[in-house]
């Protein structure tokens, strides 16, 4: 079963939400070295239940926090979505050394996005 494993946080100003971010809870960033500004966040430790993720500039697609599903393909994963009323908005794509990546709107509207593991992608 797919379960969320990764938060999105869209943000106008990335310098001004990390400074938020690191002085409300604590949180801690890291530039990600990919081809576009990334920042990736840690909310906690692997002892208490949470979710870690990333933070970018905000972009047309994305008017609020995004969650990425963990899927086993998703190319089988964006066809059950679609059968069920959903939309593809971005088709899979490869994140380098990290899976493949496709986001999606459920019927209400609600983007997210399925991430499978290979960091044989490329």
């Amino acid at each position: 079963m797919p379960r969320p494993i990764h938060l999105e946080i869209p943000a106008d100003n990335p310098d001004r939400a990390i400074k938020f971010y690191e002085n409300a809870f604590g949180w801690k960033f890291q530039l990600w070295p990919g081809p576009q500004k990334y920042w990736l966040f840690v909310s906690g430790d692997d002892k208490t239940p949470g979710i870690n993720g990333g933070l970018l500039e905000r972009n047309p697609m994305m008017a609020g926090p995004v969650t990425t599903l963990d899927v086993a393909s998703v190319e089988e994963s964006s066809a059950a979505v679609q059968k069920n009323g959903g939309t593809i908005i971005v088709p899979k794509f490869a994140v380098p050394g990290v899976g493949w990546l496709a986001y999606f709107k459920d019927p209400e509207g609600n983007v997210f996005g399925m991430m499978q593991a290979d960091t044989a992608a490329k």
